[in-house]
């Protein structure tokens, strides 16, 4: 008898003996469990858990449409992807967007703005490092990473963004779009490094520490970082948990942190943050100043801060001690709130130097279905509402606004731009960038591309010292893109971008400019 003979012959009996053991274990299991379908039907069900548990992965790859998936689409993920691995976003025969649908588009004009009359710095080149495919295969794909060149495609100093103008130290950034809040904790010491490194190869851009507390990683990037304070205020909180300005104070003399921001609400969880006790391990413990092991719900607002008034005296507190920017972080809802914000600004003379819309569609971690579905507006309508009431006030021009809530690819960024924002956050673009495949683990602590997880074992799959260059990609390509989609509209920089170039066509065919739609201009 062959070799060959005698493996197959093995292999065919392990299968029977592990066919026999299942039918065994299900057929006593069935007599006490509580599953009303395993009762009956105890091989169907297992087969019927089985089908639920590898269903989502199934349906990703093989079943939904190109354009269909959620959060978001495979052709949305591709995007970034393309933009990230190979600094490209070309495709072949067409894009698979649904024209007849109702949309937003980018109004092109009939003499665009060759290259080189763009408003932009593209000098000096920048060494980079991008993916070159070899070989795609049924089972593989051949790439290498190889070194070349790139133009960082920043602002000219006269479209720069000046954030806290008035202060000590203002921000000046010569790009719009960088990386959403991200707490550790809810994400691992790798991804913030291999986010805060391409950040900080492509210049103008920035990370967002989230309310979980700068961590030595953090500031081991170089990167510019805007630290986050939330309601549990996590690594500004005395031993009695109260806010700490010592710690505060400490926090503002590192060079690397350029501004701080309030977090009064987040797209995906208004309440507060959450963060699952699996997940709080000692490190985790010791920069929040809580217990590990322990679920950390953090209260939906600062328990010292009651109305308005208060929020900006203790805003204007932070500027002055501070000597950063400082700025706070909001998910729109309902009108009076937001006009009384308004109308306490005016009649103080108090203004936050930056304030972040964050749209209810938003969620890079865990969150609860209830709020992630319904509670707060999603970005545009938000961004509208926010923009629009400001003007009304005639306070646009007090502060710089930033936008955030599924902007991953150029198209949506532009939008955000023209409808009022100075800059854009993005954090599952980035978390996408480094690894992310959507596996929808965040939860878990068990991210399998080792983004959303500080487990040790999980977090070898994602090697910072590669990905940084992915990050780097991804900002440089999304900036690239941005000035080829302002030219096409017949302006010389992103920042020129206003509601004339944006139309809205309904499904009926009938197009109307957003200028028209909501007359208040940018």
């Amino acid at each position: 008898m062959s070799e060959t003979l005698l493996v197959i012959i093995s292999i065919l009996l392990l299968l029977l003996l592990l066919l026999i053991v299942f039918f065994i274990i299900t057929f006593f299991i069935k007599k006490r469990t509580h599953h009303s379908i395993l009762k009956l039907h105890p091989y169907l069900g297992r087969m019927r858990y089985l089908l639920e548990k590898i269903g989502p992965e199934f349906r990703q790859y093989w079943f939904d449409h190109d354009t269909d998936g959620k959060p978001f689409s495979r052709y949305d993920f591709q995007s970034v992807m393309f933009l990230a691995k190979y600094r490209s976003e070309i495709l072949g025969f067409g894009s698979k967007r649904d024209f007849e649908a109702s949309g937003y588009y980018i109004a092109n004009t009939l003499f665009p703005v060759l290259t080189e009359e763009l408003s932009v710095n593209v000098t000096p080149e920048r060494e980079g490092k991008k993916y070159v495919i070899h070989k795609e295969g049924l089972f593989s794909r051949r790439e290498k990473l190889t070194a070349d060149t790139t133009n960082l495609w920043l602002y000219e100093e006269d479209d720069a963004i000046i954030i806290g103008e008035n202060r000590k130290y203002p921000w000046k950034l010569y790009g719009m779009f960088g990386a959403s809040a991200t707490s550790y904790g809810s994400i691992g010491e790798n991804y913030i490094l291999a986010s805060g490194f391409g950040a900080k190869m492509a210049g103008g851009s920035w990370i967002n520490t989230g309310e979980g507390g700068v961590i030595p990683e953090h500031l081991h990037t170089g990167a510019n970082i805007v630290a986050q304070i939330g309601p549990g205020l996590f690594g500004y909180r005395d031993e009695d948990g109260n806010f700490s300005m010592e710690k505060f104070m400490g926090k503002a003399k590192e060079s690397n942190i350029k501004a701080f921001e309030l977090k009064f609400g987040q797209g995906a969880k208004i309440r507060g943050g959450h963060l699952e006790g699996q997940k709080v391990n000692e490190k985790i413990a010791f920069v929040r100043n809580v217990r590990e092991g322990e679920t950390i719900n953090s209260p939906n607002r600062f328990s010292f801060l009651n109305n308005a008034a208060e929020t900006l005296y203790f805003i204007q507190q932070l500027q002055e001690n501070g000597g950063k920017p400082v700025g706070m972080k909001i998910v729109i809802g309902q009108q009076e709130p937001l006009e009384n914000l308004f109308k306490t600004m005016k009649e103080l003379n108090i203004y936050p130097d930056f304030i972040t819309i964050d749209g209810s569609e938003g969620g890079s971690g865990a969150t609860y279905k209830s709020m992630a579905d319904s509670m707060g507006m999603p970005l545009i309508p938000a961004l509208l509402t926010f923009i629009d009431t400001a003007n009304h006030y005639n306070i646009r021009d007090k502060f710089k606004v930033f936008a955030a809530g599924k902007l991953i690819t150029p198209d949506k960024v532009a939008i955000a731009l023209a409808i009022g924002a100075d800059a854009v956050n993005s954090a599952r673009g980035f978390m996408m960038a480094s690894g992310c495949i959507m596996a929808l683990q965040c939860n878990s602590g068990q991210c399998p591309s080792g983004v959303a997880t500080t487990n040790p074992h999980y977090q070898k799959a994602l090697d910072p010292y590669e990905k940084k260059w992915r990050v780097m990609n991804y900002i440089v390509s999304m900036r690239y893109s941005l000035f080829s989609l302002a030219a096409a509209a017949g302006v010389k920089s992103p920042r020129h971008l206003k509601r004339d170039h944006i139309v809205f066509k309904d499904e009926m065919g009938r197009v109307v400019p957003l200028s028209e739609l909501f007359p208040t201009s940018k």
